[in-house]
């Protein structure tokens, strides 16, 4: 691995950064020259389940069960 390849906490932030739509320009850049693809499609495979883990739970925790 080399030392410009980022971490697994830059990588969430990043991919996290991007989710909201708040990725400036420059991460984002650097991400691309320096991060793994692989990195970034797993860290954002798992944070869209999470995401889609927590929009249940909470549509559960809101609507009453039949």
């Amino acid at each position: 691995m080399s030392d410009n390849t980022p971490s697994v906490k830059e990588t969430f932030k990043s991919v996290a950064a991007a989710f909201l739509g708040v990725q400036s320009n420059k991460n984002r850049t650097k991400d691309f020259a320096n991060g793994k693809l692989s990195h970034f499609i797993i860290v954002g495979v798992i944070s869209v389940v999470i995401f889609i883990s927590i929009l249940i739970f909470i549509v559960n925790l809101v609507l009453p069960s039949s």
